[in-house]
């Protein structure tokens, strides 16, 4: 066993068992164990479980993106400052000053990756059970959590003509299989087009104005596109299980952005203006930055000097 499979054997235990659990409940439930479907099932429900797991960790995240928005025009004022000052002191003044910031909000620029870099542990360790799942049935060999004939049964399991464990670039050229091609393909355009759209629908309406501009606007630009690019290239080395569990991943993941975005949006965002025109037509008060807004506005009036009152004139009576 190598470094790297050592350090995945407690996700690879994990999966396997919650993998096997699953499974073993639906078949309980009437669904034939042997069947692809069932298996895809299976997958599901442990992208549900985990997504689940990772809720914390993804409120975190919406909080250190809003910080992080928040932070924009101050660190516009900083760049302002040390524009014209190219030497080693004035940027690493700039860097310590920007990094002050960071820690003052409780957030930085990395918060945004949190939920995939702790998702990622538990993906290579379904990546390792799926690639090996071929060569351990056929040497009868358990892994992790799986019995030898669990194994065997996930191994020779298809959906939609595609095995669990077939790979997109072994099934080109000389091994061409249209199943597995058609399949395989399917669920890396509907992967990457989940993850490109809950990026793009961050962008366009969960951003507020400071934010669409700067350099926390460019990193989102770029992940707009470098990730999806990243995962597109990739699939064609994720074998047919891993692409689904990565196609339920981003779809659950844009349900629950939109989720977010719609009763919880950015202050000063295109989302909170919808809501509040929403609450607005239900006679409710506004939230976030228009209620402050509004808040501010009767504190200015009522701060207004008032003039003197003017007692009116009384008119004189018409004579008779």
């Amino acid at each position: 066993m190598g470094f790297f499979d050592t350090i995945l054997l407690p996700f690879t235990w994990a999966v396997s068992w919650v993998l096997s659990m699953f499974h073993t409940v639906l078949g309980f439930l009437g669904m034939d164990s042997a069947s692809g479907w069932t298996w895809t099932l299976a997958l599901v429900l442990l992208v549900i479980l985990i997504r689940t797991l990772l809720i914390p960790v993804f409120v975190k995240q919406i909080k250190s993106q809003r910080a992080m928005q928040e932070l924009q025009p101050e660190i516009k004022k900083l760049q302002a400052k040390y524009k014209n000052k190219k030497d080693q002191l004035s940027r690493q003044a700039m860097a310590m000053e920007q990094q002050q910031l960071f820690k003052d909000r409780g957030t930085s620029p990395f918060a945004a990756c949190l939920p995939m870099l702790v998702q990622m542990p538990f993906f290579f360790a379904l990546y390792r059970v799926l690639v090996s799942a071929s060569q351990a049935a056929d040497n009868n060999e358990t892994i992790g959590a799986l019995s030898a004939d669990e194994v065997h049964s996930f191994a020779n399991s298809s959906f939609a003509g595609a095995q669990m464990s077939d790979v997109l670039k072994d099934n080109v050229g000389e091994n061409f299989d249209l199943n597995v091609v058609v399949v395989a393909v399917i669920l890396i355009i509907l992967m990457v087009t989940a993850m490109f759209y809950m990026q793009k629908t961050l962008m366009g309406k969960n951003m507020s104005e400071a934010a669409q501009t700067g350099q926390f606007a460019q990193t989102q630009k770029i992940m707009l596109y470098a990730l999806p690019a990243v995962f597109a290239i990739g699939g064609f080395n994720f074998p047919v299980g891993v692409l689904i569990y990565w196609t339920a991943t981003n779809f659950w993941a844009v349900g629950q952005q939109l989720f977010i975005i719609r009763r919880n949006p950015t202050p000063g965002s295109i989302a909170e203006r919808e809501l509040n025109e929403r609450r607005a037509v239900k006679g409710l008060p506004p939230i976030g930055k228009a209620a402050q807004e509004a808040e501010e506005k009767s504190q200015a009036e009522a701060q207004k000097p008032k003039g003197q009152r003017h007692q009116p004139v009384k008119k004189p009576r018409k004579k008779r």
